[in-house]
């Protein structure tokens, strides 16, 4: 009698739970409206049945319990009520995928009129493609994947004016039908905006593809929906609904693929000239300066270089209370007039021999040798940086400045302005590290196995 009175009231609370849960679908921000009654359909016809045998069992506990003198009467068939089952059923099992299918023929039907998008994921990390005048993507070919061809185009005309999306954020009409085609560089990945209902796997050596027309402006996140390695957590993009003529903006001023490919050489004449002012804090060979706090330039990258004047220059680092040497930083960033200029003087620091710094005395680098394996996959087993992912060289950097980097990591001082999508990764990483002990741990790390000191 318990058992049944138990089981009573856990279907009710079940049921009361899911008619006042605070817990919703987030609000819709697209047109797929049908997905939202395709879930309900669903939740409908699957409650009804854990209604249905949860108080058919508590039924089965009050009629047939245990009474002194009765038996259980054995029917090994009955052929009636495998019919009924098998009707009643199959009726359940047609309204939950029905609906589904029907809504799934329509999510992979694009209208003729719709903007194409090609969304490109690899750990860890979102890129996007979108054709030029031509209207046509140039043809991929898997083995042009490279550093200087991030996006793989071969030789396929049609590509040259293809628009190019190296950060992880893209804009998209309001009121627009946009078709995305989604592939992959490495793993199976997935791409999944909850405001817009949208979802799908992205399969190695495949292209899907699935529709929508963003209906509300605003900002919206992108996940990856499955997992794709040890940071496919922090593997986010946004997507900003805009108004159309804001959208062709920004579109019409992307760099097109003949632009990547014939990028101006530096002048390093030039990117001397803009070093000069940066040589007061950073030496004449980007060596640093531990007493002003300025960090060595020596072994950075130009990519990373050119990344990290932007960032200062627009406002995305040194404009923290709390970050005073970024602070400093971003009056020398504005010195430097445009693009150009900043290309020049990171090309320039790029030619300086790589600067090597003492291993550090706090932490026990054993420890930080296992912290350091999520590092690796983004910054090299050496930490000579991956440019694949955009993941700079720490070889070489002091003691000092990685470990202060990881701490304003770590606090939100550094990386979570919104046009930082690379310091937005790298403060959900750097929060892995739970206290000071295990920043300086695999700072030890970092510090030796770079020059062949560690243990």
């Amino acid at each position: 009698m318990i058992i049944a009175w138990v089981v009573i009231l856990l279907t009710l609370g079940s049921v009361l739970f899911y008619l006042v849960s605070p817990w919703q679908l987030t609000p819709l921000a697209s047109n797929w409206g049908t997905m939202d009654t395709t879930i309900q359909i669903t939740a409908l016809v699957t409650g009804a049945v854990f209604v249905a045998v949860n108080l058919f069992l508590a039924w089965v506990i009050l009629r047939y319990r245990h009474r002194a003198g009765r038996r259980a009467d054995f029917e090994p068939e009955n052929k009636r009520l495998e019919g009924w089952l098998t009707l009643v059923t199959g009726v359940g099992i047609a309204a939950l995928l029905a609906p589904g299918l029907w809504v799934w023929g329509d999510f992979v039907r694009a209208p003729e009129e719709a903007h194409r998008v090609e969304v490109v994921g690899q750990q860890w990390r979102w890129s996007f493609r979108l054709p030029g005048e031509d209207g046509e993507f140039g043809r991929v070919d898997p083995r042009a994947l490279e550093a200087d061809n991030p996006f793989g185009l071969g030789e396929d005309p049609a590509g040259l004016d293809d628009r190019l999306v190296m950060e992880p954020r893209l804009l998209l009409p309001q009121g627009q039908p946009v078709q995305l085609r989604l592939r992959s560089k490495d793993v199976l990945h997935n791409f999944q905006v909850a405001n817009f209902r949208a979802k799908m796997d992205l399969v190695p050596g495949q292209v899907s593809h699935f529709w929508l027309t963003p209906t509300e402006p605003g900002d919206y996140q992108v996940v990856c929906a499955e997992l794709c390695g040890i940071a496919h957590f922090a593997m986010r993009a946004r997507i900003e609904v805009v108004a159309p003529e804001v959208f062709e903006a920004w579109r019409d001023g992307l760099p097109t693929q003949a632009d990547w490919l014939a990028r101006a050489n530096p002048d390093l004449e030039a990117g001397r000239t803009h070093y000069a002012s940066c040589a007061a804090c950073h030496g004449a060979s980007g060596g640093g300066n531990a007493a002003i706090q300025a960090p060595p330039l020596a072994g950075l990258t130009p990519d990373y270089l050119y990344r990290q004047l932007e960032l200062f220059r627009h406002g995305a680092r040194g404009t923290h209370a709390e970050d005073g040497p970024g602070q400093q930083m971003r009056p020398f960033a504005l010195q430097l007039p445009d693009e150009a200029a900043i290309g020049d003087v990171a090309a320039y620091i790029a030619t300086f021999e790589p600067a090597i710094s003492p291993p550090a005395e706090a932490g026990d680098p054993r420890r930080g040798a296992g912290l350091y394996r999520t590092c690796a996959h983004c910054h090299g087993a050496r930490g000579e940086g991956v440019a694949a992912t955009r993941g700079p060289p720490l070889a070489g950097l002091p003691d000092w400045y990685l470990i202060r980097q990881l701490e304003h990591f770590r606090e939100g001082i550094r990386g979570r302005h919104a046009d930082d999508p690379y310091g937005n990764q790298m403060v959900d990483m750097a929060q892995m590290l739970v206290n000071r002990r295990a920043v300086e741990d695999v700072v030890a790390h970092i510090t030796r196995v770079g020059t062949g000191t560690e243990e």
